[in-house]
């Protein structure tokens, strides 16, 4: 026994740390809670924290809880617990929107982990051979882009947190996203988490993980060197304009005239493009002709068109009557006829699903009262000078696919309009921003993301920053000078191949999975003892 007040020796604590480790892990509420903590840590990758580098070793203790799992069942929950946690903290902003809504579709989402948490436990569970721990490194990761595929559907929020995003600003990762976009930029980080974890913990597979680290790096310089990179071919003036946070009683006639004071202050600034922020204009403006004509009289002072967004109630045909969130052209004599109405709604800030069923909503948090109703389909505007600019809304920065229809539409300049104001102190603004970024570097077109309340930026055909953001405790206009750019990126051309790709390794290790299955003999039950004159089950011979 030691002394009282003495230490125990170095080797009888470290025994006695391991034991609480396995007393820790052994409990299905202390699993539960490392599993939710471990599948929460990703989150600080992104902005606002923005440790970019931490991505790519963030998943390590929860691949390593999975691997420890002692069944598959287990593996599965440590999977599912690990996703809700994963979602809680990524969307954590939602909370004053949503209370306690949040955590119940954090749990629903979560489910989606629970089959890679399987798929993770038969692939690094127990003492894994090196050709497993191989098939491990391309396997998981396409484990997980299944479930960012699925996830990015609208209805089941977006794909707003994809792991590719958190290397928004990360030159090596950009120029993978001109390639395969977020999706294979999403692939190698987890790739680089799965070979950690092999050189942690298996022994005989750290040869194999390091060689496939290797192999990743000399993929990723290759990419930076060979890949198409557009080509520039001039610069565009535009100027975003961000009015603040302005709230209490007729905050949006009140944010109007703060809008129109900032853009008058851009006269004599030679601008081609005045971009106003989501929700700017709060009446229809082929209606009301008094704001068209405020409009149209800015347009002729500063000497450009005005992109402004409407959020509004119209009559768009007999059956289609309700509110429209829609950007909208005006220049010197007023509306050009250029109108794009936003097609990706916010789930439960702009819609809520099954509104039968889930209305209830709108009684414990800021659910939308009213369904918005959607547009018909991208919409490409032509500026009079010949720029063509490719409007998006809000979130819809979130979904590659628009930005990248946009482009194979002929856009040159693609614009976000977005607000944020109800997350303002939140992580949710910079995090929307940084999309901007990849959408940058996946097009080859610049990219402006321009707010009511901040962060409003603007980014390069290269997904590089252009000039200073406006941060969210900013009231006030901004000139950038674009580059522009030409040339079409592989992303551009090839589309999601990376998710393709994935697909079928995916289904080639089932595939050989299932074989091996079969080739494997059942286990043989063993048969009842043979009874004899000498001998019986319960008494043996002597």
């Amino acid at each position: 026994m030691p002394r009282r007040g003495g230490r125990l020796p170095a080797g009888r604590a470290g025994e006695g740390g391991a034991r609480l480790y396995e007393r820790l892990l052994g409990s299905r509420t202390g699993r539960g809670a490392a599993a939710l903590c471990a599948g929460a840590l990703p989150a600080l990758a992104f902005p606002a924290p923005s440790l970019s580098w931490f991505a790519h070793v963030a998943l390590v203790p929860w691949l390593l809880l999975i691997r420890s799992a002692p069944t598959g069942r287990r593996a599965a929950v440590d999977g599912w617990l690990g996703g809700t946690g994963f979602i809680l903290a990524v969307h954590h902003w939602l909370m004053p929107s949503l209370h306690v809504f949040i955590v119940v579709l954090a749990a629903l989402l979560g489910l989606l982990w629970a089959p890679w948490g399987l798929l993770v436990n038969r692939l690094l569970g127990g003492s894994p051979s090196v050709r497993r721990s191989v098939a491990a490194v391309a396997v998981a990761p396409s484990g997980w882009l299944m479930i960012e595929l699925v996830r990015s559907w609208e209805g089941l929020g977006g794909p707003w947190g994809l792991l590719g995003a958190s290397q928004w600003d990360v030159p090596l990762a950009l120029r993978t996203a001109s390639v395969g976009g977020v999706w294979l930029v999403g692939l190698g980080v987890v790739a680089v988490n799965t070979a950690v974890t092999v050189l942690l913990a298996v022994p005989t597979g750290r040869r194999a993980a390091g060689a496939c680290l290797v192999a990743g790096a000399v993929g990723v310089g290759a990419t930076a060197l060979w890949a198409p990179r557009p080509e520039q071919t001039g610069s565009v003036r535009i100027a975003v304009v961000q009015p603040g946070v302005v709230d209490g009683p007729g905050s949006v006639e009140r944010r109007f005239a703060r809008s129109e004071e900032l853009t008058r202050g851009l006269a004599g600034q030679d601008v081609e493009l005045v971009v106003w922020g989501e929700s700017s204009v709060g009446v229809d403006l082929s209606r009301d002709r008094e704001a068209a004509g405020r409009l149209a009289r800015l347009s002729r002072l500063v000497g450009a068109d005005v992109l402004v967004n409407m959020d509004a109630r119209r009559t768009d045909g007999p059956d289609r009557a309700g509110i429209f969130k829609s950007a909208v052209l005006v220049g010197p004599e007023g509306l050009t006829g250029d109108r794009y109405d936003k097609m990706r709604l916010v789930p439960f800030g702009e819609y809520v699903p099954a509104r039968a069923l889930l209305g209830w909503a709108t009684s414990v948090g800021r659910a939308a009262g009213e369904d918005r109703l959607r547009g018909g389909g991208p919409v490409v505007m032509d500026l009079p000078d010949g720029l063509r600019v490719g409007p998006l809304v809000c979130f819809e920065s979130a979904f590659p696919d628009m930005s990248r229809q946009l482009t194979r539409e002929g856009a040159e300049l693609l614009v976000a309009q977005s607000s944020t104001s109800t997350f303002q102190h939140s992580w949710a603004p910079a995090q929307h921003a940084s999309l901007a970024a990849l959408r940058a570097a996946e097009t080859g077109r610049p990219t402006a993301h321009a707010t009511l309340t901040g962060v409003s930026t603007v980014y390069g055909p290269w997904g590089g920053r252009v000039g200073a953001p406006l941060g969210t405790d900013t009231s006030g206009a901004a000139v950038y000078d674009v580059p522009l750019a030409r040339g079409t990126t592989l992303y551009v051309r090839l589309g999601a191949w990376p998710v393709y790709g994935a697909s079928a390794v995916l289904a080639g290790w089932l595939g050989a999975a299932w074989l091996r299955s079969l080739r494997t003999p059942a286990p043989t039950r063993p048969g009842s003892p043979a009874r004899t004159a000498g001998a019986s089950p319960g008494r043996p011979p002597r």
